[in-house]
C-alpha cells in the first residue's frame, strides 16, 4: 500500500508534527479525521518519505510562485498540469490544491518545511535534487525566473545541501529544456493556461541539459549522460522515496537528458 492509501486507511495520520505535519495536516482537514491518531503507527519510513515528498513539492510550489508578489497564470497552470501528469485522484488533486495554497499564506515558514524534509529523507541527494528542479521549473514556468524567485531557491537550495554552483547547473538546464531566461532578463512569457514551450533541441541547447562544453569529447558527453541518468532515472527515484505518482515528471527529465545525448553523440 502506498503513502496514500496509508492516509486513507488512518496509518499514517499526521505523524510528522513540526511544520510538514501542520501544512499537511491543514491540507487534509477534516476528510479524514476518523483514525487518525497522530501516531504514524503502521507507517514505514518510504511511506513517510512520499508523503513530505508530496506535502512539500505544493506547499514550496506555492511559496516559490508568490515569492516575485504576483502568482501568474502560468505559474497556476504549471501546477495543475503538474497534478495532471500525476493522475491523481480527486481528493488527491484537493490536497495538492490545499497545499499550494497553504505554501502561498503569509508567514508560510517555507525554511522549516524545507528542513524538515531534508531530515525525512535522509539527506538522499538524487530525491533533493528532483525535489529542487521541480521547484526550479515550476518557476521558470512563466517564461523567466524572476529575481526574488532565484534569491528564494538559493537559500532553499543552501538549505538541501546544494552548492551556489550546483543551483547555477540546475537553472541552467531547466532553462535549457524550457527556453525560460535567466534571473532578471526578459523572457517570452508563456500564455494564461499554458506552461512554457520547451525549447527546440539543438546542439547548444543538448549541451547546455548535459552540461557540457562546446569542446567536450564524445567521452565527456557519455560521462555527462550517465551521471545525469543516475540522477534522473525514476526507478531509482522512486526507490528512494518519491511518490510513484510523479512518475511522469521523473520520465520527461530523463527523456530530455536522453534526447540531448542521442542528438550530440549522433555528432561524434
Amino acid at each position: 500500500m502506498g503513502w496514500w492509501g496509508k492516509v486513507v486507511g488512518g496509518a499514517l495520520g499526521f505523524a510528522f508534527g513540526g511544520p510538514l505535519g501542520a501544512a499537511f495536516g491543514a491540507a487534509v482537514g477534516h476528510h479524514f479525521d476518523r483514525g487518525l491518531d497522530g501516531t504514524g503507527e503502521g507507517a514505514g519510513e518510504q511511506e513517510r518519505i512520499q508523503t513530505a515528498f508530496f506535502t512539500a513539492t505544493f506547499t514550496v510550489m506555492g511559496y516559490v510562485a508568490k515569492a516575485d508578489g504576483h502568482v501568474s497564470a502560468a505559474e497556476i497552470a504549471h501546477a495543475r498540469a503538474v497534478m495532471r501528469d500525476m493522475r491523481l485522484a480527486p481528493a488527491q488533486v484537493q490536497v495538492a490544491q490545499n497545499l499550494y495554497r497553504e505554501g502561498k499564506t503569509a508567514g508560510f515558514d517555507c525554511d522549516g518545511v524545507v528542513r524538515q524534509f531534508v531530515h525525512e529523507c535522509r539527506r538522499r541527494r538524487t530525491l533533493l535534487q528532483m525535489f529542487l528542479e521541480i521547484q526550479i521549473q515550476a518557476a521558470c514556468a512563466d517564461g523567466e525566473l524572476h529575481p526574488r524567485e532565484d534569491a528564494v531557491l538559493r537559500r532553499l537550495a543552501g538549505l538541501l545541501g546544494f552548492s551556489a554552483a550546483h543551483y547555477a547547473q540546475l537553472v541552467a538546464l531547466v532553462a535549457a529544456a524550457t527556453g525560460a531566461t535567466g534571473a532578471g532578463a526578459a523572457g517570452g512569457r508563456a500564455g494564461a493556461g499554458q506552461r512554457a514551450a520547451p525549447a527546440r533541441l539543438d546542439p547548444t541547447t543538448a549541451r547546455a541539459i548535459l552540461g557540457v562544453s562546446a569542446e567536450a569529447s564524445a567521452d565527456d558527453i557519455k560521462k555527462a549522460y550517465r551521471r545525469l541518468m543516475s540522477q534522473h532515472h525514476p526507478d531509482k527515484l522512486i526507490a528512494k522515496g518519491m511518490p510513484e505518482e510523479m512518475v511522469k515528471v521523473a520520465t520527461s527529465k530523463a527523456q530530455e537528458i536522453r534526447a540531448a545525448y542521442e542528438l550530440l553523440s549522433g555528432r561524434h
